[in-house]
Order: C-alpha cells, then sequence, then structure tokens
C-alpha cells in the first residue's frame, strides 16, 4: 500500500473513533437526564420491587444460641422488604418525607376514618422539628421507619461513614421525638438508593429495609385521578403502596388515599404492616 493510500485510512480510522465517542458522549448525557424524576427522586435501578430475601441467613444480628423455653431473639434480614405481616392479599400503606405540620394531620385524619395503620417513613429533622406529630402518629398505632436526615437520593454513591451518619442520626432524632420507648422499625432508602451496607447497618440496628411496589408519583401532583388510577394498575405489582405527607402541597395525596382506602376495602382488601422478621434459624449444634 501506498504512503497516501496509508495516510488516507488512518484518517478514516480516526474520524470514525471520533465519531463513535460523540454518540457515546451524547448517550450519557441522555441517561443521565432520563433518570432524574421531576421535581423529587432519581430513578434508582428499582430495588424496591426486588423478591423477597428472606434468607434467615442473610439477618443483620448474628443468631444467639438460646436456652430451651427462653424467647429467641428477632431477626432482622438485609433483604428490602415487600410482604405484609397479614400476608394473603394484605395492601401496605407507606408515607413518606413528614412529619409535616400542614398535612400530616390530614393523612392522619384519613386513616382513621377508614381505620387504617400505615408506615410513617420520616426526615430526621423534620420529625426533631414536630415531635408532637410523631407521638400522634405512634399514638395511633402506626409504624415508624427512618428515611435519612437530608433525603439524599445519591447516598448510594456516598461512603459508607456518610451512609451510616444520615441512617443512624435520623433514627435517633425519630426515636427521640416519638419518645416513651418507641422505636423505629424500618429504613427505606431515599429514591431507592440502597446499598449492600446501608441494609446491612439497618438489620444491625433493628430496621428492616422497606421498599415499594407502588409508586403512585404523586409527589409531582399529577392530579388525585391519576394517583388512584396509580393504584389500581399497579398493585398486582406488590403489596406496599408509597404515598407522601411531606414536600409541599400533598391536598392530592390526601384526597386520593381517601379515594384508594374506600377502594382497598370495595376489592375487600384489608391492610396490614411489611414484614419485619423471619423465625430464628435453629442452632446448628
Amino acid at each position: 500500500m501506498g504512503f497516501l493510500a496509508r495516510m488516507n485510512e488512518k484518517g478514516i480510522r480516526a474520524r470514525a473513533v471520533v465519531a463513535a465517542s460523540a454518540v457515546a458522549v451524547a448517550a450519557t448525557v441522555w441517561g443521565v437526564a432520563a433518570a432524574v424524576e421531576s421535581g423529587h427522586e432519581p430513578a434508582h435501578r428499582n430495588v424496591s420491587r426486588e423478591k423477597e430475601a428472606e434468607n434467615p441467613g442473610q439477618a443483620g444480628q448474628p443468631g444467639q444460641a438460646g436456652q430451651p423455653g427462653q424467647q429467641q431473639p428477632e431477626r432482622i434480614p438485609e433483604g428490602i422488604a415487600h410482604a405484609s405481616e397479614s400476608g394473603g392479599n394484605a395492601v401496605n400503606i407507606t408515607i413518606d418525607d413528614g412529619p409535616d405540620p400542614r398535612w400530616t394531620p390530614k393523612v392522619l385524619d384519613v386513616l382513621k376514618q377508614h381505620d387504617v395503620k400505615a408506615t410513617f417513613c420520616m426526615i430526621g429533622p423534620q420529625a426533631k422539628a414536630h415531635p408532637d406529630l410523631v407521638k400522634q402518629v405512634v399514638a395511633a398505632g402506626h409504624r415508624l421507619c427512618d428515611h435519612t436526615m437530608d433525603h439524599d437520593t445519591a447516598m448510594d454513591k456516598k461512603p459508607v461513614a456518610y451512609q451510616e451518619q444520615q441512617i443512624l442520626d435520623a433514627k435517633r432524632l425519630i426515636e427521640e421525638a416519638a419518645g416513651a420507648g418507641a422505636k423505629v422499625d424500618y429504613y427505606r432508602a431515599p429514591g431507592g438508593a440502597f446499598t449492600p451496607d446501608s441494609r446491612r447497618l439497618a438489620a444491625a440496628h433493628g430496621m428492616r429495609p422497606l421498599g415499594w411496589n407502588v409508586d403512585t408519583k404523586d409527589f409531582g401532583k399529577p392530579g388525585t385521578a391519576a394517583i388512584v388510577d396509580a393504584v389500581k394498575r399497579e398493585i398486582g405489582n406488590g403489596p406496599t403502596v408509597l404515598f407522601h405527607d411531606g414536600g409541599g402541597n400533598r391536598a392530592q395525596t390526601v384526597d386520593a388515599l381517601d379515594q384508594v382506602l374506600a377502594w382497598l376495602k370495595e376489592q375487600g382488601r384489608p391492610t396490614g404492616f411489611p414484614v419485619r422478621t423471619v423465625p430464628e434459624a435453629p442452632d446448628p449444634s
């Protein structure tokens, strides 16, 4: 091959490499843009729809051999919970991002009207600022969930020490606000940003990682009808439904929750709490 021909071939190859690089960069930019939902959470890999990890060997606390007749310690698995303690076709109602002085009382009123218990996933500083609301939630028989200090949807990309601070500081503030020895039963990662480390930390401190199966998209205020339709459309995905009582005007959420709870009753579907534990594994010795 002559000198000019070789130079021409090199030029063609170089232009091809540049073009391929440009396509890759454009795809990356599009992927990042597509990953951000309007106004709230990045669309993390949907770990919240993974199947229940109920392997007793995955518990957050090591098994302890007990004496005959002695009550065994509960086992908190690291796997993300979806199922309901009530089993069957029961539905878990979960409420995120509060407590909020305007909207949490309205949500509590709707739940009381329908005689439904829910799980409230609270932001640490919000709980500290509104301890009266945290106490109302507990007094009404609902359960508490740790939703971190800052609702950082990118915390799965942060160091383990940061994840630990976000989770454990929030747990402490929520329990201090609740008082009377109340405990936080679950941990929900903002935007589904769970990591093996965060799940392990939560389980080791008595909190079951909690996912969701039905995202109502209520945070974006799509309209009451759209929120209700999302539940009816996605309830086949699993029993745990995500609503919000914090982060802005939640009037649509309150109205939709009322309609959803009425619809669930019409469907003969009870409500309950997400699973927390599995039976203690037998002592291999």
